[in-house]
């Protein structure tokens, strides 16, 4: 028996609602998605994903769509509302793509990424971020997040890159013994089969990614997606050219990042640096 179809929500999100016409027309038509893949020249996989509104519209479909169905421009209006607007429970939809992610590239400048920090360290972000928080409510959120981590430890594990700036190694949270660890974490991480971090030294200046934090994920099926995060805020990019521009900008920084070697010296000295 054929999986059911996603339940779309038009009332959702415009990419909801795109998915959702998208459907009307196809059956009303008494077309499979087979079909208007021959139609449209799209796999049938692909266009799977755009109904379900699982993937960003690319922007040639709308065009496509308009004129298989004579929709008079429907699917070119939705796709401007769509493309604009930010994808409903986006982060939700960030934790099931970092599943299927085969390589992760992260920046970030002020703290650690969730992915390799520490329990203790994850515990000291969450209670400076959430005063008010109940210990309950900071355990949930420490749980939640150890159990990201598990993905790292798959088989086979995602590769994973980071570029961290000097800040992350000398803003200490949770005192010096748990940022000693913390530090200390990091340092085997370094350069391994799966993984390599760098430091982007404060000796190199300004760059594009100042002011937050970035994670690049190419997916399973090859796709590229890519995640900003500053204080208060996350936005999920999925249009290709926007992917791309923030790849070129990770790229600059990872060339003028320190070596893993060097990194490893600059931890090692961060470390020492902590009081007891």
């Amino acid at each position: 028996m054929a999986p059911r179809p996603r339940e779309l929500k038009p009332d959702r999100s415009a990419r909801d609602l795109f998915g959702s016409e998208m459907r009307r027309y196809r059956e009303e038509a008494g077309m499979s998605l087979e079909s208007l893949g021959d139609v449209l020249r799209y796999a049938k996989s692909s266009l799977a994903r755009y109904e379900t509104a699982e993937s960003m519209i690319p922007p040639d479909l709308p065009e496509r769509l308009d004129a298989a169905f004579g929709a008079g421009g429907l699917f070119g209006k939705l796709y401007g509302l769509a493309r604009k607007e930010l994808h409903p429970d986006q982060f939700r939809r960030v934790m099931e793509l970092e599943l299927r992610a085969r390589l992760i590239q992260e920046y970030t400048g002020q703290i650690v990424p969730g992915l390799v920090q520490t329990e203790p360290y994850a515990r000291a972000l969450f209670e400076l971020h959430n005063p008010r928080a109940t210990p309950d409510e900071i355990q949930e959120l420490v749980t939640a997040r150890m159990s990201r981590q598990a993905l790292l430890r798959a088989d086979p594990a995602p590769d994973f890159f980071a570029i961290l700036d000097e800040a992350v190694l000398r803003r200490s949270y949770g005192g010096p013994a748990i940022m000693r660890a913390q530090l200390e974490q990091l340092l085997d991480l370094t350069l391994t089969p799966t993984s390599v971090v760098q430091i982007l030294p404060f000796a190199h200046g300004g760059h594009a990614l100042a002011g937050g934090s970035l994670k690049l994920m190419t997916l399973d099926d090859g796709t590229q997606v890519a995640y900003e995060e500053s204080t208060t805020t996350g936005t999920l990019i999925e249009e290709k050219n926007l992917v791309t521009a923030r790849q070129r900008a990770y790229d600059l920084m990872r060339a003028c990042a320190l070596s893993p070697k060097e990194t490893a010296s600059m931890i090692r000295s961060a470390m020492e640096a902590l009081t007891p």
